[in-house]
């Protein structure tokens, strides 16, 4: 059997499905992180920064003001610096001081922050307030090599005009985090689902009788016992620890760009035949010289065009589906019919417009 040159993940079935722990499938209310971003200054770039953009010139006089020197603008030169955005997601219930990781991007023309040094920087959260500072050496996963320009030739490996500082950003201002109102807790699950929903709180109940509730299928409700009355921290450990088989939904995930497909267990095909085969057209040109005698006073040397055509028709292998295949079977099928992974894409929308796809069909 050829290689399709695919990634086709099939899930077990749910009965076979392992627990996994309440504190993985969810997230408890007041417990949600939060974004900041930042505008920075990245120097030391040996020439790959910015040319003499006007908001770069304008932050590297107020760079340079802040330690007493005034500078004419028009004398400064930008090529070893560049205007940066800074990103970052500051997670519930840090401290002063601890310390999150940052991205860095440019915003101008640089060629790379490659060897780069983000300047002190301040990082605001969506009510413009300031909760933590990055500075720091940029990591960045990739470079740019060469002269460029005409009749040059560069080398280019992932993005150079993106970089990460990690643990370069100091918390200077903790986020107030409420988790508990008024003796219930809020669970909120990462993947709403009436089924799973249900299931948490039958399992909840099953420890601590009477204190969960289902309300909707991305919210379940807990009450805290009086046993842990005055102690919720611990209570959400031993809540959070409790295992749930969470149910999935039919759905097949098509990615076009990376030839990668992914289906649930719970995916089923209705009675179907299926038939496929391939029409492939090749045209290929050639050009010919077309030359005169060696002692020959007329004709010239001229380019004859030449065309060639081939067309090739893969018979189709037919194949009746009973008994309403799963999905590991219909795999299994098309395998043996030894069709490329664009082919199987195909194959997987033209059930799903025929109606014999029972389940979510999602392309990216």
């Amino acid at each position: 059997m050829r290689s399709l040159g695919i990634i086709f993940l099939v899930l077990l079935t749910s009965g076979l499905v392992q627990a996994a722990r309440i504190k993985d499938l969810t997230l408890v209310e007041g417990g949600r992180d939060n974004q900041l971003v930042g505008y920075g200054l990245v120097i030391g770039l040996a020439g790959d920064g910015d040319s003499n953009a006007i908001t770069t010139l304008r932050t590297v006089g107020n760079a340079l003001q802040r330690y007493g020197l005034t500078v004419d603008s028009s004398q400064i030169k930008t090529k070893n610096a560049a205007a940066v955005m800074i990103t970052a997601d500051i997670g519930a219930f840090l401290k002063n001081g601890s310390r999150i990781d940052v991205t860095v991007a440019s915003i101008g023309d640089a060629k790379s922050l490659q060897g780069g040094v983000l300047l002190q920087s301040p990082l605001v959260g969506a009510d413009g307030r300031v909760y933590a500072v990055a500075q720091g050496p940029i990591a960045v996963g990739g470079f740019l090599g060469g002269a460029g320009g005409p009749g040059g030739a560069t080398v280019q490996k992932n993005h150079p005009t993106v970089g990460v500082i990690s643990n370069g950003a100091i918390v200077e201002r903790e986020i107030p985090a409420t988790f508990v109102h008024d003796g219930v807790f809020t669970l909120q699950l990462h993947s709403p689902d009436f089924t799973s929903s249900s299931r948490m709180a039958k399992a909840v109940n099953a420890y601590f009788p009477a204190a969960a509730a289902a309300r909707d299928a991305a919210t379940v409700t807990v009450k805290l016992p009086p046993a842990y009355a005055g102690r919720e921290v611990n209570f959400l450990a031993d809540l959070g620890s409790i295992e749930v088989v969470p149910d999935s939904l039919a759905r097949v995930v098509i990615n076009e760009r990376t030839g990668t497909i992914v289906a649930t267990s719970t995916v089923r095909i209705s009675k179907v035949a299926i038939s496929h085969g391939a029409l492939t057209i090749t045209v290929s040109s050639d050009l010919a010289v077309s030359q005169p005698g060696a002692f020959s006073k007329t004709g010239e040397t001229v380019v004859t065009p030449s065309t060639q055509t081939a067309v090739n028709e893969v018979k189709g292998g037919f194949i009746v589906f009973n008994e309403s295949p799963t999905i590991d079977r219909l795999a299994s099928a098309l395998n043996a019919l030894g069709v490329s992974t664009r082919e199987m894409m195909s194959i997987f929308q033209t059930l799903k417009r025929a109606g014999a796809l029972q389940a979510e069909l999602v392309i990216n």
